[in-house]
């Protein structure tokens, strides 16, 4: 009795560990730049991913991905049966345009997709995804600023055309860095480009996604919450909520 119960304690060591290594091992996948690992210390992408439950076959949509950092990680451990769609608005996209360039050029990631259109239109795509992730950015839908290009977006629409983009049980992972609470978001998102993490989760479940599961895995509680994250000493080393919806 005590010798089986050993060997399914060990099945059940390997299994979870057999799990947790394709994280480890999309992040380790020697094609990633060596600038790009740098800041993985700083990122935990392998934690993060893990925790938002990505699997190998998923239809993934990566909202706001800029450059594309999370993008080929997921491409990575998603793998030939899965996708990524790499998704970004036009004033994203001009602003990023070399490094998606460079990240895709020569069809080096086959199984990613890019995507620029209106955020607000979103679901026009008629494509269902496993998953989204929505990393560093949701601070940018709460403020205008179209003397740089970056127009007012409808936050409420964006959000539900993202909830509509999602099969039913499909994982939204949100990742921001934190502002004090009950501060003006227009001006902080402007200005700090942090969010106040309540006003963050009221807004994601007023789109219809339920709130399941926190992380603390990003949280920096040195951060003085009040300060640019483009400061040196802040550069992805805020204190960031990491959190995982549920399209029920």
């Amino acid at each position: 009795m005590k010798i089986h119960a050993l060997i399914l304690l060990c099945m059940a060591s390997l299994t979870f560990s057999a799990s947790a290594n394709i994280y480890r091992e999309a992040v380790d996948n020697p094609n990633r730049s060596a600038k790009e690992r740098e800041i993985d210390s700083k990122r935990k992408p392998d934690q993060v991913l893990e925790f938002f439950e990505i699997q190998p076959g998923m239809d993934v949509l990566d909202v706001f991905a800029g450059g594309g950092y999370y993008t080929e990680i997921l491409s990575y451990l998603v793998g030939q049966k899965g996708s990524v769609t790499l998704f970004n608005n036009n004033p994203w996209q001009a602003f990023a345009a070399k490094a998606v360039e460079d990240r895709l050029k020569n069809n080096r990631l086959p199984n990613v997709k890019p995507l620029i259109t209106k955020p607000e239109a979103l679901d026009a795509q008629n494509k269902q995804y496993d998953a989204a992730l929505f990393i560093l950015g949701m601070h940018d839908l709460y403020y205008a600023d179209p003397k740089q290009g970056w127009v007012a977006i409808d936050r409420s629409k964006f959000l539900k055309a993202i909830y509509n983009s999602l099969k039913p049980g499909a994982i939204f992972g949100v990742i921001d860095a934190n502002a004090m609470q009950g501060v003006d978001n227009e001006k902080i998102g402007h200005k700090l480009h942090r969010v106040d993490p309540a006003t963050l989760i009221e807004d994601v479940i007023d789109a219809g996604f339920v709130l399941t599961e926190q992380s603390d895995v990003l949280r920096n509680p040195n951060d003085d919450k009040n300060t640019s994250v483009f400061l040196p000493k802040n550069r992805y080393n805020t204190d960031r909520s990491v959190l995982k919806f549920r399209k029920i």
